[in-house]
């Protein structure tokens, strides 16, 4: 099944079950993190689609809203296909490179992004799992379990002020900056791997297999939950695969007006323009 977080009439938002490709319907819960928080999610999604009075959304009647518009937590991993650290200069990483954002950077799979004040706006399409139930200290196999499901992100980067000092946190968390979604693709129905594509202004960037992660999903959130306990409705970045604009010789970043497009088959697409306003002097 796919779940989204719909913004409907009014300003509201709704968890919702994707029935098709124009239309949702409505479930208990104001976004897929509140669903997710439910022990029996899966029961109340299935109930709901069985019910004579279900409430059908049409998608020409709605937006797609971040998926998890309150995550509790966002860690991200960086370096973690092959490609992209020999692109970065650097060597196999024995453990994972993780950082943080916020749910302040999350936007929506058709949301305009707006950034203030970074000239080198960069682009990473990854894939993104969504924690399912609670995980402290587990094992491979508990985490593996614990999944929800997966959708699609890019961690958008402002490089000017992450090349700053050695800490990439001030470089990423910024508001309004992470597009999230269109929807979660539940465990159950996804393969083992997924492809990953990013395009600038329809012209691909990004392409890689997530075969090539170097930790994935159930390895990484296994490994994050040694030192913080995971959650519902958690989201954990795994990484991007090589065509990242810093990469490029010479360096590529977006500019005013430019489209960023983030795919991945079976799950969906992210579409969002960025508007970027009065950049400031690169300072590496």
């Amino acid at each position: 099944m796919k779940l989204a977080t719909l913004r409907t009439a009014g300003g509201s938002t709704t968890a919702a079950l994707a029935t098709g490709a124009d239309s949702y319907l409505a479930l208990p819960a104001t976004e897929v993190g509140e669903l997710l928080a439910q022990a029996d999610w899966r029961a109340v999604v299935e109930g709901a689609a069985a019910s004579k009075d279900q409430t059908v959304i049409a998608a020409a009647d709605a937006e797609l809203a971040p998926l998890l518009p309150r995550a509790g937590k966002v860690i991200c991993c960086g370096l973690n296909y092959g490609d992209h650290i020999q692109e970065m200069g650097r060597e196999l990483p024995e453990f994972p490179t993780l950082f943080a954002k916020y749910a302040d950077t999350l936007v929506g799979a058709a949301d305009a992004v707006e950034v203030h004040g970074s000239g080198r706006v960069d682009w990473e399409a990854e894939l993104a799992v969504v924690v399912g139930s609670e995980l402290f200290r587990a094992d491979e196999e508990q985490a593996r379990e614990a999944i929800a499901g997966y959708t699609v992100a890019n961690d958008v980067s402002m490089r000017d002020w992450q090349n700053r000092t050695l800490q990439w946190f001030q470089g990423k968390a910024w508001d309004g900056t992470t597009p999230v979604g269109p929807v979660m693709l539940t465990a159950d129905e996804a393969g083992q791997h997924f492809d990953v594509r990013g395009y600038v202004n329809g012209e691909l960037v990004q392409e890689g297999n997530t075969s090539t992660l170097v930790f994935g999903p159930a390895r990484l959130l296994s490994y994050i939950s040694q030192f913080t306990t995971l959650r519902p409705g958690d989201l954990v970045l795994t990484g991007t695969p090589g065509g990242v604009g810093m990469g490029m010789t010479p360096p590529r970043f977006l500019k005013d007006g430019d489209v960023l497009t983030t795919e991945i088959d079976g799950i969906g697409r992210l579409e969002n323009q960025f508007r970027i306003h009065a950049p400031v002097a690169a300072t590496v």
